[in-house]
């Protein structure tokens, strides 16, 4: 998800400074059709997303209420708080709360020799016909044996548009926000960004 394509469906106000930055971005004389003036309007509306975004920081929208496990918390309960809070991943903490990892979906298959891209009715299907499908294998260990460690991490600081480039180039779905000595502060999700462009922008 690009910072610039973050806030597709919401209204913007677009500034002059936009049209501008869009004008300058397409080059070229602009004999204005409404074609001329749609593509305008379209990198405009991106310059003032990605400028709108800029201003916005993790510590604006992060969740502060986080889902976290310990290290020695079982994969089992692992699976089970993420079923009940409909949630992709964990942070995942020591004893006095600083972050050392996150375990989420795509540990889980990859620990299950699943693969990294398939669909819930896929990892069904495959235990399904598997004689001893691999994921009873994992009712015995630990987050800490299959967690992502070091984990991505911003502060409170950081911009959304930078947290959106990050969830992009790292193909995840959020990112723990870190303040003091590592502790855990927070979380951003891709959603969180959308809903506050959005709110911010209309």
């Amino acid at each position: 998800m690009n910072s610039k394509n973050a806030c597709s469906q919401c209204p913007v106000d677009i500034s002059e400074k936009d049209i501008l930055e869009a004008m300058t971005e397409i080059g070229d004389y602009l004999d204005i059709t409404p074609a001329d003036f749609i593509l305008i309007y379209k990198t405009a509306y991106q310059h003032a997303v990605h400028r709108l975004a800029g201003h916005v920081k993790a510590g604006d929208v992060m969740s502060r209420r986080v889902i976290s496990a310990s290290e020695d918390t079982s994969l089992k309960e692992a699976a089970r708080l993420m079923a009940e809070n409909n949630i992709t991943g964990l942070p995942v903490i020591d004893h006095e709360s600083r972050l050392v990892g996150v375990v989420s979906e795509k540990d889980f298959l990859r620990e299950a020799g699943m693969g990294m891209d398939l669909s819930f009715m896929s990892v069904i299907a495959r235990c399904m016909t598997d004689s001893g499908c691999r994921v009873s294998s994992l009712n015995s260990r630990k987050i800490r044996d299959i967690m992502t460690a070091p984990a991505v991490t911003v502060s409170e600081n950081t911009s959304l548009s930078e947290i959106a480039d990050i969830l992009n180039e790292r193909k995840i779905n959020r990112v723990p926000v870190i303040g003091m000595n590592s502790k855990l502060c927070g979380i951003v999700t891709r959603s969180d960004i959308v809903s506050s462009c959005c709110a911010k922008i209309v």
